[in-house]
């Protein structure tokens, strides 16, 4: 892969860190404490009812000798387990029941991880988009950690370097956007922007960077959106990256759409990002596990589907998974 080095160096130059907290490339909306109550407390609102869905149990056998071709098993969320080429890698591994700092209170889980941290083939990366709890859960990275220790490499975005120390993680590999570091011969993962936010208490908000990751193995470009709303610089992504092999894209937690426009794409969004970072096969994730906003959970997919339509998009291009399922893209080199 050729990449525009110069380009990278110019895009990393944008200020993006002021007075202490990190801030979107592009002025977004801004909703506060007054908005989120607004939403939370609007008359005969509720959340809508959670839905469990099949869970198809991955072969152990395929997971400890992966096929030559690059293999994705989605464990729920935005949680997946990618394997090519001799390596492992987990995107923001989120196992435990809640989404929420408490053990009884916050957004529960409807369907069970794919896996457990005890059946889970080695694990050599995992890429960490943000800390908030539905990407970045302590006992999870705890577990993963206590089995694997200094084999395994976070890769996370700048600012979380201290969180992980505290609980005796060292081999981590912290970047800001547009930056990238060599893993071993021919390959390399680049971290890049997102539209978003990050925090886990009432005072650190942003103090933390968000980001999407894109990992390149021997040619293979694996694109990880992590969590975001639309912006243009997915078309800056596009121009760099493009075509992208293999992109996980988000397409759920999207309504009410006044408050979460600015940091979650509608599905129709996911399939703009699709187009404008050139992916050659996308896969659906952020959905289907945790009731987190006021859509209802089988919706998603079914805006996706109507969206790829209306693109003149098959559904093969822009994959939705089911929790569980153990699958090949097709290889384009």
């Amino acid at each position: 892969m050729t990449v525009d080095r110069e380009r990278l160096a110019a895009l990393a130059a944008k200020p993006h860190f002021y007075q202490g907290r990190y801030r979107n490339l592009e002025r977004v909306e801004q909703h506060g404490l007054g908005d989120f109550l607004r939403w939370q407390l609007a008359p005969g609102r509720r959340f809508p009812p959670g839905k469990r869905y099949p869970l198809l149990r991955p072969d152990a056998h395929l997971l400890t000798n992966p096929p030559a071709a690059p293999q994705l098993v989605w464990l729920g969320h935005a949680s997946f387990l990618f394997q090519y080429r001799g390596l492992s890698v987990l995107t923001d591994p989120v196992l435990s029941d809640r989404a929420s700092p408490f053990r009884l209170v916050g957004p529960r889980r409807f369907t069970p991880p794919a896996l457990t941290v005890a059946e889970m083939p080695p694990i050599d990366l995992v890429l960490i988009s943000h800390n908030h709890y539905d990407h970045l859960d302590e006992a999870t990275v705890r577990q993963l950690h206590r089995r694997f220790a200094d084999n395994l490499c976070f890769c996370i975005p700048m600012g979380l370097r201290r969180w992980f120390e505290k609980r005796g993680i060292r081999n981590l590999v912290e970047l800001d956007w547009w930056q990238s570091t060599p893993l071993a011969a021919e390959n390399e993962v680049f971290c890049l922007p997102a539209q978003h936010f990050s925090g886990r208490t009432a005072t650190d908000t942003n103090t933390s960077l968000w980001c999407s990751w894109l990992l390149e193995i021997d040619g293979f470009q694996f694109y990880f959106g992590g969590d975001t709303g639309y912006g243009q610089v997915f078309c800056d992504i596009g121009e760099l990256f493009a075509p992208i092999d293999l992109a996980l894209l988000p397409i759920g937690a999207y309504d009410p759409r006044w408050f979460m426009a600015p940091v979650h794409v509608a599905p129709e969004e996911a399939v703009r990002i699709h187009q404008d970072i050139g992916a050659r096969q996308s896969v659906a994730m952020h959905w289907g596990t945790f009731v987190l906003t006021d859509e209802p959970m089988d919706e998603p997919p079914r805006r996706l589907r109507l969206a790829l339509e209306r693109q003149g998009l098959s559904e093969s291009e822009f994959r939705v998974m089911q929790h569980g399922e153990v699958w090949s893209p097709h290889l384009r080199l």
